[in-house]
């Protein structure tokens, strides 16, 4: 069969402009990961809002590991409910808004007590991260049977380089309207702030979220107008709900028959969540080791989705070119050296014990110092491979896991990082808790990426068949 035409599943593939428009969910959801979760909101919170860096970083923790068991006990059952049903697009429609009206709500989490209590604002930051999740279940699901056969690493890693895209974009944005205006004598730069934003109540930091919530809007429309759904399932959706139950029963009693995936799986819930939690902690441990403020994060984060944007392209043609577990191999080792790099650096050490200064270098009002510098570049060549790692695992879940069960299994692949978003923070805020210590708190993730390497080896790049199938 001609692989241009042919899914992974088999099936007829989608003509280019749905499975090009698939993408864009991608591009939807990341820009709210980058601008609120990595580079500016959560450092933010952790050092304004919560104003304690390392008690803030402990929070963001709880916060993400109390989804993440809740996410580990329902996201297999709503994926197979999805399978019995045969649409994802209801279940994109309803994330997608429950987190554009959280996305929209972050403006009113405020410094000093003002605005929404820290109770109601964890609130708000859990269930959009639990949304979050879901939402990319069921859009990841769609990736078996709508792209060839031979592009689902393209196309995969083409969706990452979207979203880094957009972050990018968005973040710039920021950059320019926002945050720089006013701080420095630039003359392509505006007098003071667009639309009357007030740098000192940080309005330059709680825009994004606003921002992030109208783009997300935008740009999962191409999804909904243009990429294949599923058809409806005629059942009630009580009887799809008794037959996922009973779906996801089978699965762990045939768990020897889906082996392999299950031995992906065990791997995925150890390595993935330490590459997530490394971008996840990464600017809040580099805002409070050099003390950066919001438009320094900007400026690291905008280079940082640069370099990710063009990992994710080359990773999607390397997955396509030596398969998808040899990819994961190459991105998880090389992750795992940079994380135990970046961890190396302090104001005026870089890897340990190299006493560099804390002098600047050069002349500049941003990274002016050789630690600083350092850490920024490190970082870099984490989001080259950290995009090609998440692109990869993707993809390899799509070419192993039955076409019929898409969104049963990648419902488990959401578990599969859910757990170790429960464990990896968890484990980031306990150490940082214990020790005092952010640098340890977020070294302690290479232990996670280790466990999982050394569990791939195990795992075969071969497509699992139905239980009880022919």
């Amino acid at each position: 069969m001609n692989t241009n035409t042919v899914s992974l599943a088999g099936t007829p593939a989608a003509s280019p402009l749905g499975y090009f428009s698939w993408t864009f969910g991608q591009a939807a959801r990341d820009p709210y990961y980058i601008m609120v979760i990595i580079y500016i909101f959560y450092p933010y919170f952790s050092n304004k809002v919560v104003g304690d860096p390392v008690q803030g970083q402990a929070l963001i923790g709880y916060i993400t590991a109390t989804a993440g068991f809740l996410l580990a006990i329902t996201a297999p059952f709503l994926g197979a409910i999805a399978d019995k049903d045969g649409r994802r697009k209801p279940w994109l429609v309803g994330t997608v808004s429950v987190m554009a009206l959280g996305a929209f709500s972050l403006w009113f989490i405020e410094p000093n007590d003002q605005g929404l209590s820290l109770t109601m604002s964890l609130l708000i930051l859990f269930l959009i991260k639990v949304c979050f999740t879901v939402s990319e279940v069921f859009h990841n699901a769609m990736l078996p049977s709508i792209a060839p056969a031979n592009r689902v690493g393209l196309i995969s890693g083409l969706a990452f380089s979207l979203g880094n895209s957009g972050g990018l974009l968005m973040m710039l944005f920021v950059l320019l309207a926002f945050a720089l205006p006013g701080t420095q004598p630039w003359g392509f730069l505006p007098d003071a702030p667009l639309f009357g934003i007030d740098q000192s109540a940080h309005e330059h930091d709680r825009i994004v979220g606003p921002i992030a919530g109208v783009w997300m809007l935008l740009f999962t429309l191409p999804v909904l107008l243009f990429t294949p759904d599923g058809k409806a399932s005629p059942s009630p959706m009580w009887q799809l709900a008794k037959e996922g139950v009973a779906d996801v029963v089978q699965t762990i009693k045939h768990v020897r028959h889906y082996s392999n995936i299950a031995r992906y799986l065990l791997a995925r819930m150890f390595f993935i969540d330490g590459m997530v939690g490394v971008l996840t902690f990464g600017g809040v441990y580099a805002s409070g080791t050099f003390g950066w403020d919001t438009t320094t994060l900007l400026i690291f984060g905008l280079c940082t989705s640069g370099s990710a944007m063009f990992g994710a392209y080359i990773g999607g043609r390397l997955d396509d070119r030596v398969g998808s577990i040899r990819a994961l191999q190459i991105a998880i080792t090389t992750s795992s050296i940079v994380l135990l790099t970046l961890v190396s650096v302090q104001p005026d050490t870089i890897l340990y014990f190299v006493q560099v200064g804390s002098e600047p270098v050069w002349n500049s009002p941003y990274f002016a110092t050789l630690p600083e510098l350092f850490y920024f570049g490190t970082n870099q060549v984490f989001a080259m491979f950290f995009v090609t790692g998440l692109s990869a695992s993707r993809t390899l879940m799509a070419r192993i896991a039955p076409p019929e069960m898409a969104t049963q299994f990648f419902g488990l692949f959401a578990l599969s990082a859910t757990v170790t978003a429960f464990l990896a923070p968890l484990l980031v805020a306990t150490a940082t808790d214990i020790f005092e210590s952010q640098r340890i708190g977020f070294a302690s993730l290479a232990i996670l990426m280790v466990i999982g390497a050394v569990m791939l080896l195990k795992v075969k790049e071969e497509q699992a068949t139905v239980a009880g199938s022919a």
